[in-house]
């Protein structure tokens, strides 16, 4: 797995069919209750139109989110992470309205088996998602974390994303942390 080659790009909008698997495999991860606000029971009962929409509107060419994913040589998608455009002045899907235009990572997901590999897959997707954003002209990423997740918290801080200070509360009194990255040219 560690020597494997990988296609680092932006999802395609026919390929709603692995865009689906992808995030069904991500619901059933034994974090996802930590990483992801969204159920596997409630993905699973979506309808196909509903995954074909989600597909289109974060394909290449795409501008209010852009979804990333590793291919590899074997077709087997092995992660992805979405952008979401969230304009300045606009609020955003907590409410809160941006100062700037800005990029959320989220969906940040990478199978099991090629976490932590040689090859780097996490750190693709990560580098893609900010070189997206760059290009499209946004000022600031973020992400969020709970902070009960440990292993993703530190991946984030390696690749560059350091704590704004703000958090959000979450149901069961948790909370995610923000973590910014600000891009700059050069």
């Amino acid at each position: 797995m560690n020597s494997r080659a990988y296609e680092i790009r932006s999802i395609r909008s026919d390929e709603w069919r692995q865009v689906k698997e992808l995030r069904l495999d991500a619901l059933r991860d034994p974090v996802a209750h930590l990483a992801f606000l969204e159920t596997y029971e409630n993905a699973v009962a979506e309808p196909d139109g509903f995954w074909q929409d989600r597909t289109a509107g974060a394909a290449a060419g795409a501008t209010a989110r852009q979804q990333i994913v590793a291919v590899g040589e074997d077709g087997v998608w092995a992660g992805s992470v979405t952008v979401l455009v969230e304009p300045a002045g606009v609020p955003d899907a907590f409410g809160e309205l941006p100062a700037c235009t800005q990029g959320h990572l989220v969906g940040v997901y990478v199978r099991p088996e090629y976490r932590g590999s040689e090859a780097g897959v996490t750190r693709a997707l990560f580098d893609a998602a900010l070189a997206w954003s760059w290009e499209s002209g946004l000022e600031r990423v973020r992400l969020f974390v709970h902070e009960k997740n440990g292993r993703a918290e530190a991946f984030y801080r390696k690749s560059g994303f350091v704590p704004t200070g703000e958090t959000t509360p979450m149901p069961g009194g948790t909370g995610e942390l923000e973590l910014e990255f600000v891009i700059t040219p050069g």
